[in-house]
Order: structure tokens, then C-alpha cells, then sequence
């Protein structure tokens, strides 16, 4: 209710603030352009080039012009009965619309808000579980990396677990490389002394260990750290289910 009473108050003032400017304007635009044509066939010239009815318009004009504070107050009246007329007719036309909105209350408003929010959070909760499945489906894919997990090693001997990681290391590794190729962070070797100069990337480097002060520091390199080097993502499969990594195959005899 209270929208519409405002939209109510200031239509009113705008609408009658334009119709007084319209009324002036007019009146004016009357008022100089009669004195113009007064002066200008008032004279003997002008009147010797007018017809016989044109003094009596001149004279009529002239009458007006006398009455000037009359038919001014007229022509505003005019004006601001058709802004009023506007202006009723456009909170008729509205009303039925403030009132809906005046119905849902802002707390409903508030609550569709965080519903949507709610929503949007699910649904990217759900894509970064699906890419994360759909990488170990590549790993599956390319070297059976569920499967050896699924294992029961206790069953093999030592040299056979060996042969199976390596085949199942090369195959992952491949895959790995023609999607991330992951590159170290520093290039140094583990162990080694390095400098972290100031500014450096925090998402990056992690420092350990008695760190105090302010950069640049010098420490021991513990682990270089991994970085993508491509950002290739595979496909993702057209499988409904997201929670599919690798579907079964069955073998029709």
C-alpha cells in the first residue's frame, strides 16, 4: 500500500507541474504572437492589403488581449483538468499492480532470494563433483586406476605387483600429460637451498618451519610443487548420472 500511495503523490505533482508549464507556455506563445500581429496590420498600410473582415478580427483580437487576465486563468484550468484526468486514469490502470505487490510481503521476497542463491550453490556443488568424477573415469579409462585400487594385492607376489604398477603408472601418466601436463612450481631440485623473493605467490609457495620477518627468505626446498600445464578437460561423457564413472560392459555371447 505504501508504494502505491507514493506513486500516487509524486504522479500527481509531476502531472500538474508539467500541465502549469504547458499553460504558460501557451498563454505566452498567445499573448506575443497577438501583439505581434496587432502591431503589424494595425497601421494604414496593413490594413489596405487586409479584406473587409480583417479589422474586425484585429479588433476582436485586440478585445482578447484586454481580457488577457480572463481567459489565462482558462486555459490553465483547462490544462490541469486534463493532467487530473490523466493522472486518474493512470492509478486506476495501476493500482491493481501496486496492490500485488503489496501482497508479497518482503520477507517472501527476501526468502525466493536465497532460494535462488541455495539453488545456484547446488548446482555448482554438483559440476565440480561431476569433473572431479569424470577425472578419475579418465584415469579408469586410460589405466585402469579404479580398478587397481579395487585390488586385493595380498593375493600377488611382490614381482607381479611390480609389473602391474608400472603398466598401470605408465598408463595413468599419459593421460595426465595429454590433459594437465603438470610442470613443477620451482624449477630446482629437492633439497636444494632457494630464495623466496618478496611478492611472491602465497597460493603457490607454502612456507614451513620458523618463518618470522618479512620476505625475502631463504630456505630448503622440501617438494617443487605441481602446476598445470594445460587446461585441456576432457569431455564430459553424456552419462545422466553423474555419479557414473565407468559403466559396465557385459559381453552378449
Amino acid at each position: 500500500m505504501e508504494i502505491s500511495k507514493t506513486y500516487r503523490k509524486k504522479s500527481f505533482w509531476v502531472i500538474t507541474l508539467i500541465m502549469v508549464f504547458l499553460a504558460a507556455a501557451v498563454g505566452t506563445g498567445i499573448y506575443f504572437g497577438g501583439n505581434l500581429f496587432v502591431s503589424t496590420f494595425s497601421s494604414e498600410d496593413g490594413q489596405k492589403i487586409l479584406i473587409q473582415k480583417i479589422p474586425e478580427g484585429i479588433a476582436f483580437l485586440t478585445l482578447a488581449l484586454e481580457k488577457f487576465y480572463l481567459w489565462t486563468p482558462a486555459v490553465l484550468g483547462v490544462f490541469l483538468l486534463s493532467g487530473w484526468v490523466l493522472w486518474l486514469i493512470l492509478s486506476i490502470s495501476t493500482s491493481s499492480v501496486f496492490k500485488l505487490m503489496d501482497k508479497i510481503p518482503a520477507g517472501g521476497r527476501e526468502n525466493k532470494s536465497k532460494k535462488r542463491d541455495f539453488l545456484d550453490q547446488k548446482i555448482e556443488q554438483e559440476r565440480k563433483r561431476r569433473l572431479f568424477l569424470h577425472s578419475l573415469s579418465v584415469l579408469q579409462r586410460d589405466g585402469r586406476l579404479l580398478d587397481f585400487f579395487d585390488e586385493n594385492l595380498s593375493l600377488y607376489e611382490d614381482d607381479q605387483i611390480g609389473a602391474a604398477v608400472r603398466s598401470i603408472q605408465e598408463d595413468c601418466k599419459r593421460a595426465i600429460k595429454k590433459y594437465i601436463d603438470p610442470q613443477p612450481v620451482i624449477e630446482a631440485e629437492e633439497g636444494e637451498s632457494v630464495t623466496i623473493e618478496p611478492g611472491f605467490d602465497i597460493d603457490a609457495i607454502t612456507l614451513v618451519g620458523n618463518v618470522s620477518g618479512e620476505p625475502p627468505f631463504q630456505g630448503i626446498l622440501k617438494h617443487r610443487g605441481w602446476k598445470a600445464g594445460k587446461k585441456d578437460v576432457p569431455k564430459l561423457s553424456d552419462i545422466q548420472n553423474s555419479g557414473i564413472m565407468t559403466p559396465a560392459e557385459i559381453e552378449i555371447p
